[in-house]
C-alpha cells in the first residue's frame, strides 16, 4: 500500500472534487500500464502535433537560434520544455504546420526540419555529438521523456567549469548509497525542496532499472529529506563501487535538471506565428541565457515561462530586463523572481538525517511508500 500526503502548489489542502476524480481515474488507468520499451513511455497517437526531441552542448542563444529555425520553416511552435545542465541541453518541442495547424507528415519537409536542426545544434566545437529526433505524431508526458533524453545523453558526468566560473558544491544535492542490509540497498537524499521532485527521482531510478520497496519522504520549509530501500530488477542490491559512484550521479543530476536557476520570466499573450523566434532573439540580443523554459499554448493564448542569466551565469542587469520589458510589453512579460540569490539552506549531516527521521516527523509533512513495487 502507497500513502501519499499532498497539497497543491500554494501549499493548501486539495479540495477541487475535480482534480481529486482527476487524478483518481489517472491512478487507476495507469496502475497496470507497464511498457515494455522506453522510447514507447507515455506515447499515443494524435494527429495535433509533431513532435521534435533535441540534445547538444549548451550554449547562449542556442534555444533562439532553434526557434528561427522552425519559423523559417513555417513551424509554429505549440507546446515545449527546454532544460539545460552541466552544459549540455535538451527539449522536446512540439510543433504544427502554420498553414493546416496540425502535424507535419511531409517525409521530405521532416527530414529537412531534422537536417537544419542538427547543423544548428552541431556548433563548431561540440565533443559530443548533437542528437535530433522527430517522434510520430504523439501525446507524451515531456518531462518523462526529457529525463530518458539526458540521462542517455550522460549529462550526469561532471564537467570542468569555464574559467571565472566557481562551482558552489554546498548547494548541491547530497546523496548517500549504503547497503546496511544484505536484501536492500539504502539511498538517502536531502536537498533543496521544490515541485516534482519525487517524481524526478522516481523517474531516474527507473530508467536505471531499480525498483522501491520501501520509501519515505519528509519535506520542510525548504528542504526535502528522502530514503528508499531499492533493488535492481534482478533482485540484487548494488553491488560494486563503480555502480555506487554512478547512482550518486544520476540522483545527483535528476534532482539538479530542473532546478530553477537564474531569474524567471513569464510571457502571457496573444499566440501568433513567429513569436517564441522574436521573444528569444530579443533575450539573445540582449545578452541573456535560458536556462529552462516551459511553453504552452492554450485557447490561442501563450504562457511561457523563462528562467534566465546573464552569458557568463551570473544575474542578470535590471535595467535589461526592463529593457526588454519596454520592447516585449510591459503587461506581456512580467518578473516572477529571481533563484540565483536564495538563502542556502542551513547544512546538515547525512548521518543526522539517517538517524533522525523519526524525531523530525512532528514538524515535516510526510510522505510513506510502504511495500511499493512500481
Amino acid at each position: 500500500m502507497d500513502v501519499f500526503n499532498v497539497i497543491d502548489c500554494d501549499g493548501k489542502k486539495i479540495r477541487d472534487k475535480e482534480v481529486i476524480d482527476y487524478i483518481q481515474q489517472r491512478l487507476e488507468t495507469d496502475a497496470s500500464f507497464a511498457p515494455s520499451l522506453r522510447s514507447s513511455v507515455g506515447v499515443m497517437p494524435t494527429e495535433e502535433h509533431t513532435s521534435i526531441e533535441f540534445t547538444g552542448t549548451d550554449r547562449p542563444g542556442l534555444f533562439s537560434e532553434v526557434c528561427a529555425v522552425l519559423a523559417d520553416l513555417h513551424c509554429n511552435v505549440v507546446n515545449a520544455e527546454i532544460w539545460t545542465h552541466n552544459d549540455r541541453a535538451a527539449a522536446v518541442v512540439h510543433v504544427t504546420d502554420h498553414s493546416t495547424g496540425y502535424a507535419i507528415k511531409d517525409p521530405k519537409r521532416l527530414s529537412t526540419i531534422k537536417e537544419l536542426l542538427f547543423n544548428v545544434l552541431r556548433g563548431y566545437d561540440d565533443f559530443r555529438k548533437a542528437k535530433t529526433s522527430l517522434s510520430p505524431p504523439g501525446i507524451m508526458n515531456r518531462e518523462r521523456r526529457l529525463h530518458q533524453i539526458m540521462f542517455d545523453d550522460r549529462d550526469y558526468e561532471r564537467v570542468e567549469k569555464a574559467v571565472g566560473r566557481v562551482e558552489d558544491k554546498s548547494s548541491r544535492p547530497q546523496v548517500t548509497v549504503l547497503n546496511i542490509e544484505k536484501d536492500y540497498t539504502v539511498i538517502t537524499m536531502r536537498s533543496k525542496d521544490r515541485p516534482k521532485l519525487l517524481f524526478d527521482i522516481v523517474c531516474t531510478l527507473t530508467d536505471m532499472q531499480y525498483v522501491v520497496f520501501h520509501g519515505m519522504v519528509n519535506t520542510g520549509r525548504t528542504e526535502a529529506y528522502q530514503e528508499f530501500y531499492i533493488r535492481h530488477v534482478d533482485g540484487l542490491p548494488i553491488s560494486s563501487e563503480a555502480e555506487r559512484e554512478r547512482v550518486i550521479q544520476c540522483l545527483e543530476a535528476a534532482i539538479e535538471r530542473r532546478a530553477s536557476e537564474g531569474l524567471e520570466l513569464e510571457l502571457c499573450t496573444e499566440d501568433r506565428v513567429g513569436l517564441l523566434s522574436d521573444i528569444t532573439r530579443i533575450f539573445r540580443e540582449n545578452s541573456l541565457s535560458i536556462k529552462r523554459a516551459e511553453i504552452s499554448t492554450i485557447g490561442g493564448k501563450v504562457k511561457d515561462t523563462f528562467y534566465v542569466t546573464d552569458v557568463t551565469g551570473n544575474p542578470v542587469d535590471p535595467k535589461i530586463i526592463d529593457s526588454i520589458r519596454r520592447q516585449i510589453g510591459h503587461t506581456k512579460l512580467q518578473v516572477k523572481r529571481s533563484t540565483i540569490l536564495a538563502p542556502k539552506p542551513p547544512k546538515e549531516t547525512t548521518t543526522g538525517f539517517f538517524l533522525g527521521n523519526f524525531f523530525k516527523a512532528r514538524t515535516f509533512q510526510t510522505f510513506k511508500l510502504i511495500r511499493s513495487y512500481s
